[in-house]
């Protein structure tokens, strides 16, 4: 009886399964006829995106254009022609006669300036070397001949020597031989000590007139520029920035120049003084030895002339 009185529910759950069974495969055949309806927009939207415009739109963005623009970026015809039209050769070609002369001025000093600091140098540096070796070998000498001699002829101490050795040679039997020795020494030598340092300042007076000058005569050649500038500016009639600041800008380079010539000459004055000081200390000090040395009276005797007198001497010891 059990058994019957579940027949029913065995032939419900048998029709359940039977529709679930029914309806899964259904349900595949669904998604396979969906798949190709799929594909099929896909297809169709991917000739949209295809390669084909974009070959068709190349040639718009093709590299003709550039090249063609290129020589136009690249060209630097039109840098090379603006030169500027001012200078110190436009100065010189647009002045007058007044200007050109300024500007031939400041070249003169500034050439004379540079001549004089060049040769100026070289002579205080030959002297400084001349006095070494004359405090080397002049005292190391027999006598003041025997030094002199190996002095250079042209050397400034040699000079002093020389008017030395005269000075003691030509006092007696002389209109001199009323001054005592040592007044006559102390005067040749003094004298020639003068003449020497006359030289070494030589050329000294006109670095000091270039470097005093020379900003002035930049000066006046500035205002002379620009009073013509202005000058032609009135009779153009046009006051504009590009006619003005050309001629005034030209009339500026001779307060350049000025500056440029005088700067040089005032530095290389305050050099040369400084070892013109030291140069005179050097002649200062070898004169002053040597008159010493001319007073004592023994300064010409050479060893030769000399060796009998000291042999007399000695004989007239020991006896």
């Amino acid at each position: 009886m059990k058994f019957l009185n579940r027949l029913p529910a065995l032939g419900a759950g048998l029709i359940v399964l039977t529709l679930v069974a029914g309806t899964v495969p259904s349900a595949r055949a669904q998604s396979n006829d969906a798949a190709p309806a799929a594909a099929a927009p896909a297809a169709a939207a991917t000739p949209a995106t295809s390669p084909a415009p974009a070959d068709a739109a190349t040639p718009v963005t093709s590299a003709a254009p550039a090249d063609t623009a290129t020589p136009a970026l690249a060209s630097p015809a039109p840098a090379a022609e603006t030169a500027n039209p001012y200078g110190l050769g436009a100065l010189w070609n647009n002045g007058d006669d007044i200007a050109r002369g300024t500007l031939v001025a400041l070249a003169i000093m500034s050439a004379s300036t540079w001549y004089i600091l060049i040769t100026k140098l070289i002579e205080q540096t030959q002297l400084l070397s001349q006095a070494k070796r004359a405090n080397r070998t002049f005292w190391k000498a027999a006598s003041v001949q025997a030094g002199a001699e190996t002095l250079n002829v042209k050397s400034p101490f040699y000079a002093v020597a020389k008017t030395g050795i005269e000075a003691l040679e030509h006092h007696e039997g002389s209109l001199v031989e009323s001054i005592d020795l040592n007044t006559w020494i102390t005067l040749s030598i003094q004298r020639v000590v003068e003449q020497i340092l006359s030289r070494l300042q030589g050329g000294l007076a006109v670095l000091a007139t270039v470097g005093s000058t020379a900003p002035f005569i930049g000066l006046f050649g500035t205002v002379w520029g620009i009073y013509h500038a202005l000058v032609a500016i009135g009779i153009a009639g046009q006051a504009s920035i590009d006619k003005v600041a050309g001629p005034v800008g030209e009339a500026l380079i001779m307060t350049a120049l000025g500056l440029a010539t005088a700067v040089p000459a005032v530095l290389g004055y305050n050099w040369l003084v400084r070892r013109n000081k030291l140069a005179v200390e050097k002649i200062r000090g070898f004169a002053s030895d040597l008159h010493s040395v001319l007073v004592s009276g023994k300064a010409l005797a050479s060893p030769a002339a000399t060796a009998p007198a000291r042999r007399a001497e000695q004989l007239a010891e020991a006896a």
